[in-house]
């Protein structure tokens, strides 16, 4: 059987179905491209950033900062450029900027959340709008029905509902990936943020002396 020819089998819910399974497809693509941009190598980056503080080369560690395009980094930035003001000062400005690149990450999660709830649900709602045809067709013809009296009806239900669990499926895998990959490189910007604030302070508690 054609694509088209299933689609237009399951009615009118289909199209809502399809419409969840595009806007999954470019969300799950653009969170594809822009994690991975925003991914690097915390390890290396904060080993570079802790060799250079300790000398206290300030102004290297912003230029650092600038030409690294990655979450981390503009928190980074964000308490660097506060490295002589109090440890509360330094820490506000780590945790706004925080706040500010933590909802970048999550950016169309909830629209890829929502497909994958919703699409599930039209495959119900096409079932049972399938079996309300199915049994009007028993009830016009009195119960002298034949299994082709019944097929247009079954067969909305079985197509919808097929539909809606293979759009919902690999959505929610896709889904459950993205939060895993965005919870990691949050806890790796808040490990990173507690260790430059203990390397600020430091800096300028000898300073002082």
């Amino acid at each position: 059987m054609e694509s088209f020819d299933i689609i237009f089998q399951g009615g009118i819910l289909m199209w809502p179905i399809i419409a969840c399974s595009i806007v999954g497809l470019a969300v799950s693509i653009e969170r594809f491209i822009s994690l991975r941009r925003a991914s690097i190598d915390t390890r290396e980056f904060m080993d570079t950033m802790r060799q250079v503080l300790r000398q206290n080369r300030i102004q290297e560690a912003i230029d650092i900062c600038d030409e690294t395009d990655a979450p981390v980094a503009r928190i980074m930035k964000a308490g660097i450029m506060k490295h002589d003001r109090t440890k509360e000062e330094i820490r506000e400005a780590i945790d706004d900027a925080g706040h500010f690149e933590v909802p970048r990450l999550e950016r169309y999660l909830s629209a890829l959340a929502t497909c994958a709830n919703i699409a599930p649900l039209l495959g119900l709602l096409g079932t049972v709008s399938g079996m309300i045809k199915a049994f009007a067709q028993i009830q016009n013809k009195r119960g002298q029905v034949n299994p082709s009296d019944l097929a247009e009806g079954i067969g909305n239900a079985l197509v919808t509902t097929a539909a809606g669990l293979t759009v919902a499926i690999p959505m929610l895998v896709v889904y459950n990936y993205y939060v895993s990959r965005v919870d990691n490189m949050v806890i790796e910007m808040e490990i990173s943020s507690s260790e430059l604030l203990e390397l600020l302070t430091r800096n300028h508690g000898e300073r002082e002396i």
